[in-house]
């Protein structure tokens, strides 16, 4: 996969990418414990919804106020803290006897997961080399696409038990148990040690990460760093509204978050029975069509990080934006059936996912996390990725509205053309952020 010499960047990052499996593993179990929690609490489509959704109220506090923990506590007991309060929330959530408790801790998990969803990126892109910082933060979304697939099967085999929802929800433990075990043996971030004015300790830590040949380089590359941002106020949320190009930096990171998830792959992988429920498909052929599309999604998730730092940054989210907007016309057209047939609908749709999970899916987290300066890194990651759980919270309340409002061909294009619009700001206002010195 890469050169032997970053073998331990490699290990550490697939250690610290845990967090995204956590996120990966969260939102798909919920989907297991429906036909069970549904009868047992008497939930309405609306409460359901509210259920499913009050995850990403969490997620959006969670990651502001992790932006803010992580400054002081360091990346590495941070990690701790996410991955302790997640295994609490998943027992009691198995152990809830009403809606409302249910409700109250899977907000508490989403504290958790969105905390995660800024330190792992956060932390990987800080001790790996610009060489292959973004294949190494890539991982991460491999990881949330295998934590669905480890929670899909996880459903699976528990179903079949008498305590069925309640195992589901407390399954939750072992992916955080990992993630607490394996955060043990991670090195604290040599960046963050060495702003912080402790480049001994720093130091100490590079050369757990780095062959010692290119130590020196990466300590100066630092130290360079260090100098150029020391007379700017280290921290503060309110540097970030004072500089007119922090504040661009921060629009352009919010935009990009959002558009992740608005640009209606969500949707696909959300509500994949109901949209192919349009086309005449049984239940078996959904689940079908389901396994496919998270097996492509894995799939082209492994070619994301493979060509990352190949191709760059913008270029790959360019390529992204613009065949999503075009396959997401195709999908509608095969729904009206006049000019496409609709046996096309699978082939485009696993088209879509695939061009989504080797572009916008990883890059964007790769972005978030090189495009700050580390000045304000912390504040500006949390944020954006605030943005980005209030955007996944409404994609998910706002869809099965659209496509029974609207037509399929309509809710479809309404996507196409967020793409669109997408793929214009990216070539105008992103910049590459390939090379840059995190």
């Amino acid at each position: 996969m890469m050169n032997n010499k970053y073998k331990n960047v490699f290990l550490y990052s697939l250690v610290a990418s845990l967090g995204g499996l956590l996120f990966g593993f969260d939102i798909a179990i919920f989907s297991g414990t429906i036909p069970f929690i549904t009868p047992l609490f008497q939930l309405t489509p609306e409460k359901l919804g509210w259920v499913a959704s009050c995850l990403y109220i969490g997620c959006v506090v969670g990651a502001v106020a992790f932006g803010k923990i992580t400054e002081f506590l360091g990346r590495k007991p941070s990690l701790y803290l996410v991955s302790i309060i997640f295994i609490v929330s998943s027992i009691f959530m198995g152990l809830a006897n009403s809606v409302d408790e249910l409700i109250i801790w899977r907000i508490i998990a989403g504290f958790s997961v969105g905390g995660a969803s800024i330190l792992s990126p956060l932390y990987i892109a800080e001790i790996s080399p610009t060489t292959i910082r973004g294949k190494m933060v890539s991982i991460n979304q491999l990881a949330i696409v295998i934590g669905i697939l480890m929670a899909y099967f996880s459903n699976y085999f528990l179903s079949h038990l008498e305590l069925n929802w309640r195992l589901m929800f407390i399954s939750g433990c072992l992916p955080a148990v990992l993630f607490i075990i394996g955060a043990i043996f991670l090195p604290e971030s040599p960046k963050w040690l060495i702003y912080k004015g402790k480049e001994d300790d720093g130091i100490k830590e590079l050369k757990k990460i780095l062959p010692a040949a290119e130590i020196e380089q990466e300590l100066a590359e630092i130290r360079q760093r260090r100098v150029e941002e020391a007379n700017k106020t280290k921290g503060s949320f309110g540097l970030l509204f004072a500089s007119k190009q922090f504040l661009f930096l921060l629009f352009i990171a919010i935009v990009i978050a959002v558009f992740q998830q608005i640009s209606g792959a969500n949707a696909v992988l959300f509500y994949a029975p109901i949209i192919f429920e349009k086309v005449g498909m049984d239940v078996n052929d959904q689940l079908l069509i389901q396994i496919m599309i998270g097996s492509v999604n894995l799939v082209f998730t492994l070619v994301a990080i493979r060509f990352v730092d190949k191709v760059g940054r913008k270029l790959l989210m360019v390529i992204g934006a613009g065949s999503m907007a075009l396959l997401l016309l195709l999908i509608g057209l095969s729904f009206q059936g006049d000019y496409i047939p609709q046996q096309l609908v699978s082939v485009f749709v696993l088209l879509f996912i695939g061009v989504y999970a080797a572009t916008l899916a990883p890059v964007t987290w790769v972005i978030i996390s090189e495009i700050f300066p580390i000045s304000i890194r912390e504040q500006g990651m949390g944020i954006a990725s605030a943005f980005l759980w209030i955007a996944c919270f409404s994609i998910t309340y706002i869809f099965p509205v659209m496509i029974d409002r609207l037509s399929t061909f309509q809710t479809f294009l309404t996507f196409g053309g967020l793409c669109a619009i997408f793929f214009v700001f990216l070539l105008v206002f992103v910049p590459e952020t390939k090379n840059n010195k995190v």
